[in-house]
């Protein structure tokens, strides 16, 4: 009896440790963002202290987030919406026909850091005239998600057995009929995990839209730091633009994490 209550008491205080190291930063970011900026460096206020929408009245009047959320929004949903036009029939082929080859090129371009394309992305757009438009920054945020939802798809069709295609092409159906109506219904779960996967890391994307993003095409990322100044930075209305960052991602995994897990196991247990 007392061991299990001290294996209980511990497992206790493993949790609370792990929630005050994961949610703490969270919770200081939204106190902080209901602060003014004199109350968030006096100690004594860190809890107690009158709360003011004046750093959101910033972010959504003075500093226009509204655009910038859209700007999120539009390059997130269009660049996700193409990698899985193309991504899918990818990952169909590379894992029906077992291409290894196409497969390890795909994880290539997935494993070489975004930063050594820059210069050269920023100087080819440059040329074409594109740096600072959507299209650039969609091409450049399907950089990220076309190999992920490959991957992801990969290993969800591998785990769909080849019988059910076949029965259906017994019944009349094309390869291609069989792919649309049998295979693609049955791997909504996978679409769905690379789905939610790939809007979360464009959204959550900075560094191609530093470089190639425009005043008019500035996503929420970026426009953070134009809280930063070169003496001073507004920590109120820095921290109040994070919470408009950060809040709809926490929202969206929370209502989502089951598809999240599916996709990040997705072939773990295969074989």
């Amino acid at each position: 009896m007392t061991h299990r209550r001290s294996v209980s008491v511990l497992r206790g205080v493993a949790i609370a440790v792990i929630l005050l190291v994961f949610l703490g930063p969270i919770v200081w970011m939204i106190l902080a963002s209901l602060k003014l900026n004199v109350d968030i460096y006096d100690s004594a206020k860190t809890f107690v202290f009158s709360p003011t929408l004046a750093n959101y009245e910033t972010v959504f009047g003075q500093a226009n987030y509204g655009l910038y959320i859209w700007n999120s929004f539009v390059i997130a949903a269009v660049s996700t919406a193409l990698s899985l036009v193309l991504g899918i029939p990818a990952a169909y082929a590379m894992a029906r026909f077992v291409m290894r080859r196409s497969a390890n090129l795909v994880l290539l371009a997935r494993v070489i850091p975004g930063v050594s394309l820059l210069i050269p992305w920023y100087y080819v757009f440059s040329s074409l005239r594109m740096v600072g438009g959507y299209s650039v920054l969609i091409l450049a945020h399907m950089f990220v998600a076309l190999p992920l939802i490959v991957y992801i798809m990969m290993s969800f069709f591998e785990q769909l057995p080849e019988e059910l295609e076949e029965s259906g092409q017994v019944d009349g159906l094309t390869p291609i009929g069989a792919f649309l109506r049998i295979t693609l219904p049955l791997s909504a779960p996978g679409i769905a995990t690379a789905t939610i996967l790939s809007f979360i890391f464009s959204w959550n994307n900075f560094m191609f839209a530093l470089v190639l993003s425009s005043s008019g095409t500035k996503t929420l990322p970026v426009a953070i730091f134009d809280f930063i100044g070169y003496a001073s930075i507004d920590w109120g209305g820095l921290m109040a633009a994070s919470v408009v960052v950060t809040i709809p991602i926490m929202v969206i995994a929370l209502f989502t994490q089951k598809y999240i897990v599916t996709g990040f196991t997705a072939g773990a247990t295969k074989g």
